[in-house]
């Protein structure tokens, strides 16, 4: 069977985004599919839902998500047209948290950059830097996993789709990334990424937070388990709480730095030197 024409992300196969597959990364036959596909049409739903095989997802910038898992079909209820490349990103983010949780996986919404073979996640709330901080990582050869969705299977890292979106003054001082205009709910600047291998191995967790002085400070166990349930991708039943309890027992740390924009690179030293081990 001829595999090398299949692409996705997130530990899926993704079809009928064409015209974006240079964002989409190599795919396993073994991934499960979903084609995507958008509706022009004023949504007036208010409530979401998650069965076994299907799901009703709401759109925090309007309009509404109908994913079959049955179907393998995800469609965009929204009121203007979408592009292929605002399919992959940001749009197919709850689509793959919900993937995630219908398949036994976990998902986080955090970055991810790859050190040294092992990955680590960057968890952090809007406009912690979080995706700065990745973009300057990007800049001096780290490989950059997701942008901002982790799905995991069990601790292997599922890569996300090849881009990280800036805010216009980020991209600017970094001189990096291309107006795409908005997508989602903001203008984005988009910064192309390169492929990473599928399935390594996840080592730790960094939380970015803001502080007076650069800081790496060690999370507990108890703060730690606190902290992902906070941020899972998907907040339903876990089919394997054992794996949430694996996640939290990695290596973590809450790394505060000033707020300040000389402050990035600093923190960008201060991430590969915590992988470094």
């Amino acid at each position: 069977m001829q595999t090398d024409h299949l692409r996705g992300a997130y530990g899926l196969q993704i079809e009928g985004v064409d015209a974006a597959s240079d964002l989409l990364v190599a795919a396993q036959p073994s991934w499960p599919s979903i084609r995507l596909d958008s509706r022009v049409e004023t949504s007036t739903l208010d409530r979401e839902w998650v069965r076994p095989d299907e799901a009703l997802l709401l759109l925090k910038t309007g309009g509404h998500i109908e994913l079959n898992r049955t179907r393998a079909e995800a469609v965009f209820v929204v009121e203007r047209p979408l592009g292929a490349e605002e399919l992959v990103h940001p749009y197919l983010a709850p689509v793959a948290a919900v993937m995630a949780h219908w398949y036994g996986r976990e998902s986080v919404h955090a970055g991810a950059f790859a050190f040294d073979g092992r990955v680590f996640g960057v968890v952090g709330t809007r406009e912690s830097g979080k995706s700065s901080t990745l973009a300057r990582l990007a800049l001096e050869g780290v490989d950059i996993v997701c942008d901002d969705l982790l799905v995991l299977e069990g601790t292997r890292a599922l890569p996300g789709p090849r881009s990280l979106d800036l805010r216009q003054e980020p991209a600017r001082r970094l001189g990096v990334g291309s107006s795409i205009g908005k997508a989602g709910a903001r203008e984005r600047w988009r910064v192309r990424l390169g492929e990473v291998p599928d399935g390594l191995e996840l080592a730790g967790w960094v939380h970015l937070a803001w502080g007076d002085s650069l800081q790496a400070v060690p999370l507990e166990g108890a703060e730690r388990v606190a902290r992902l349930l906070l941020e899972r991708g998907a907040r339903l039943p876990s089919s394997e709480p054992s794996v949430l309890l694996d996640l939290a027992s990695l290596p973590s740390w809450e790394v505060r730095r000033p707020r300040v924009w000389d402050s990035l690179g600093e923190t960008a030293d201060c991430l590969r030197e915590l992988a470094w081990g």
